[in-house]
């Protein structure tokens, strides 16, 4: 039984002449030999499409592996360059230029530090600074998000006068005081800065203060220790 012209069994289609499969084609891992309606050969598309896996309790997406990285990258103490100052020292030999930087580091969690450092380029100095001034951090008393008590701290001719404040108050200091409070976790302060304003004594001074600080007991212990 012959079949109509116009009607044409599915066998027909894949029948008809198709180019030869040629060394380039084996050589293509993506190539399969599918036969399409107009007779020509056709990659798989199946073998385009990535294999699916389940998602497993343990297993993380990458767009929670890309902020996991993000989280680790983040610094974790403060670093602040407060100065950097120009030094020419004048020799037999001409003048040597060299750079200092003034750089406060704290972790905002009670613990801050200081360095001034030379060398012979700026980046140099500020990581030579930040390096020791890291070795260097001291901790710090603090009550809640303030200091326990008002003091002054001093340092040649630089005199710091820091006072507690209430929640609301934020950080009232200058450029170097404010680098020192936000270091060490400070929140709420206010200060003042009399005589002189250079800023490596201002922060000897500010440190020199908050070293000071002594956390006060409560009024209920002092009560039972005086009626005892």
């Amino acid at each position: 039984m012959s079949v109509p012209p116009s009607k044409k069994a599915p066998e027909d289609i894949l029948v008809k002449p198709v180019r030869d499969i040629t060394k380039k084609d084996k050589d293509d891992k993506s190539f399969s030999p599918v036969v399409g309606k107009d007779g020509e050969l056709k990659p798989d598309p199946r073998k385009d499409k990535a294999p699916k896996h389940k998602k497993r309790d343990g297993d993380e997406t990458e767009e929670e592996a890309v902020a996991a990285v993000v989280v680790q990258q983040e610094p974790e103490f403060m670093e602040k360059v407060i100065a950097i100052n120009r030094i020419t020292k004048v020799t037999k030999g001409g003048k040597k230029l060299s750079f200092s930087a003034l750089v406060v580091v704290g972790n905002s969690k009670g613990k801050v530090g200081y360095s001034l450092s030379k060398a012979a380029e700026v980046s140099i100095a500020i990581r030579k600074a930040i390096l020791i001034a890291k070795k260097n951090m001291i901790p710090i008393t603090l009550k809640g998000s303030t200091i326990p008590h008002e003091i002054i701290g001093q340092c040649g001719g630089a005199r710091v006068l820091l006072k507690p404040a209430s929640d609301g108050t934020g950080v009232i200091a200058s450029g170097p005081v404010r680098a020192i409070c936000d270091g060490a976790g400070i929140r709420n302060i206010l200060t003042k800065c009399h005589r002189s304003n250079n800023p490596i004594n201002v922060i000897k001074a500010t440190m020199d203060g908050l070293i000071r600080l002594k956390s006060r007991p409560n009024k209920e212990k002092v009560a039972d220790h005086a009626s005892q």
